[in-house]
């Protein structure tokens, strides 16, 4: 079964003041939308985070939601000094887990 991935990749401005709970409240958020399958990320400097889709429809449906519009709008006025947004289709897994 192939599915979407839609990589985030940002650096952030100094100005991080409600960056923290914006973020979770827009995973949460993205979690009751249909299509939705997963999300990970990691910020070291530089922030990766991967959001897991059943199709580009739900990507789309997801991106005109007019909380996280309103979050991309703060974004980029204050939290963001780059980003870099990537939609990609996901073909095939695999994954090793040590007992």
């Amino acid at each position: 079964m192939s599915y979407y991935a839609v990589i985030f990749t940002s650096l952030l401005s100094e100005d991080t003041d409600g960056y923290q709970a914006m973020a979770q409240q827009m995973e949460a958020l993205a979690k009751q939308q249909p299509g939705y399958l997963g999300f990970e990320s990691a910020r070291d400097g530089l922030g990766i985070a991967v959001s897991y889709w059943e199709s580009l429809d739900a990507i789309q449906q997801w991106k005109q939601n007019l909380d996280h519009l309103q979050a991309q709008n703060l974004g980029r006025e204050r939290w963001y000094q780059w980003y870099k947004t990537r939609i990609c289709k996901v073909e095939r897994e695999y994954e090793f887990r040590r007992k």
